[in-house]
């Protein structure tokens, strides 16, 4: 069986070399442990940042007979451009699939090279730790944004985080600016915007505590979530919802399935099911491997 690379990128790196659905020896990451956060993407340049990722290949890669190499990197991403990502501006317009095969290309590695929205290669790790390459999955992730993930991957935006879920002209909390977003009410950035005076994991302990304004805003929150999904059933259909990141404690499943069943009332498109999951870097870098294998066949 051939082998792949699969690279994450949130703001650091993590590379691993990807037999089938499982990882072949040792995680490699970048920064190295207890190296300073300086050193993160976040302060690079684009094209720098395109050279440490093939560096970083390079290294994994050593002797063996490379397949191809899956990418996983925050923002909007379409034949390999990264069209827009807000957590790393300066590389708006970078080509980053050209630039890793080129300098794969010219060491002597003739690999595909393949690259993904992260939060989709995500979505490939949990269906191949799960069993479940056969069926479609959704992933939401949510954190200081919100993530949208699905496999199997498919060409389209997918900035699910982005969902309009509210008509009110107030909603302009999401970081892009847009006003009436899932992000601009689920995300942690949107989160302490809105309540100034208290962190979000404070908001949802008052409101279990009893406080009237925590616990409405805890239904706008799950409302939110269930409105991006039910979207996200009426036009591809019921199935299996992930939920992970650091905010998924926050969720409660029966409130989120009660408010889903609301909205979704055509019978064949019920039946959908959410799983609250904790997820790793290492899942991350299995997907992305995964969705470079699928694309050689």
């Amino acid at each position: 069986m051939s082998r792949t690379i699969g690279v994450l990128a949130p703001g650091h790196l993590a590379i691993g070399l990807v037999e089938g659905a499982k990882l072949i020896g040792p995680l490699r990451t970048y920064p190295e442990p207890g190296k300073e956060l300086d050193d993160d993407l976040r302060g690079m340049p684009a094209e720098d940042i395109a050279d440490c990722i093939f560096r970083q290949i390079q290294a994994v890669a050593g002797e063996e007979s490379i397949a191809a190499v899956g990418v996983g990197f925050p923002g909007l991403i379409r034949g390999g451009v990264i069209e827009e990502s807000p957590n790393l501006q300066q590389v708006k317009g970078l080509n980053l699939q050209m630039a890793l095969s080129t300098a794969l290309r010219q060491a002597g590695v003739d690999a595909q090279v393949l690259v993904y929205n992260d939060a989709d290669v995500m979505a490939a790790g949990i269906a191949a730790t799960q069993g479940q390459l056969d069926r479609l999955i959704r992933v939401w992730t949510l954190g200081e944004g919100i993530g949208f993930g699905r496999y199997p991957w498919s060409e389209g935006a997918w900035e699910g985080g982005h969902s309009v879920v509210t008509l009110d002209p107030k909603e302009q909390f999401c970081g892009c600016g847009g006003r009436g977003h899932l992000e601009g009410i689920m995300g942690q950035r949107a989160m302490r915007l809105r309540f100034l005076d208290m962190e979000p994991e404070e908001v949802f302990e008052n409101a279990k505590a009893g406080d009237e304004r925590c616990r409405a805003f805890a239904k706008v929150w799950h409302r939110a979530l269930a409105a991006g999904s039910a979207t996200s059933i009426h036009m591809e259909g019921p199935g299996k919802f992930f939920v992970t990141g650091p905010n998924a404690r926050f969720i409660d499943l029966g409130l989120l399935n009660m408010y889903v069943h609301e909205m979704v009332k055509m019978t064949p498109l019920q039946g959908s099911l959410f799983e609250v999951i904790s997820t790793s870097t290492e899942i991350g870098v299995i997907g992305a491997a995964v969705n470079a294998q699928r694309a050689l066949r």
